[in-house]
């Protein structure tokens, strides 16, 4: 019988999660760019249950963005000046860019860093949504937003590595579809090891 995901068993995966991610992980020929620190930014990992199944909510980029249109994503982004700590951006980035008040979220916890591509250091930030909510879309960033059942993201064998040409070279990541939903780059890493971190929780 599958492990029931709940707030307890979330907590659990957050305790059993190990080590720091990176969009490099699968791609030791390509180097991380140096020299200007990485840049922080928070990422809410938003889970609400339905009808009895955990589910996580995520974002489909805009198609018209100059950065990473119509990818998915988790509610999120760089940490502003107003901000006091990564939680901080995460929450109010998820009220901007689809509409859920923060103080529907119980954090459960932070999980490993993850450095993009793009020389962020992403903090994805464990969230249970405690009711519904009427998600709404912001139309400068957001596309569509969606939601996943977790016991799909959880499952290693729902993984497969991809590779397309990047900069002149090929490039590997995980990849963890959905449906229509192509979920792959810094939000399947992520979600990788989540599945990972999981496998000890059951």
């Amino acid at each position: 019988m599958a492990r029931r995901i709940d707030r307890h068993s979330l907590a659990q995966l957050v305790t059993a999660s190990r080590g720091a991610t990176s969009d490099f992980d699968l791609n030791a020929d390509i180097a991380p760019p140096r020299g200007a620190p990485l840049r922080k930014a928070g990422v809410l990992v938003p889970v609400i249950e339905r009808d009895g199944q955990a589910m996580l909510v995520l974002t489909k980029r805009a198609s018209h963005l100059r950065h990473h249109p119509g990818q998915i994503a988790f509610p999120g982004g760089r940490m502003d000046e107003g901000d006091e700590t990564v939680t901080d951006a995460a929450l109010r980035e998820a009220h901007e860019e689809i509409a859920l008040d923060p103080k529907l979220v119980d954090v459960i916890g932070l999980l490993p860093t993850h450095e993009t591509v793009t020389s962020y250091e992403m903090h994805p930030v464990l969230g249970w949504i405690r009711d519904d909510f009427d998600a709404v879309a912001e139309p400068g960033e957001v596309g569509e937003i969606f939601a996943v059942p977790m016991q799909h993201v959880l499952d290693p064998a729902r993984y497969s590595i991809q590779s397309r040409h990047w900069k002149g070279q090929d490039r590997r990541f995980f990849t963890v579809p959905y449906g229509p939903y192509y979920i792959w780059g810094a939000t399947a890493r992520v979600l990788r090891a989540m599945a990972q971190a999981w496998q000890e929780v059951v």
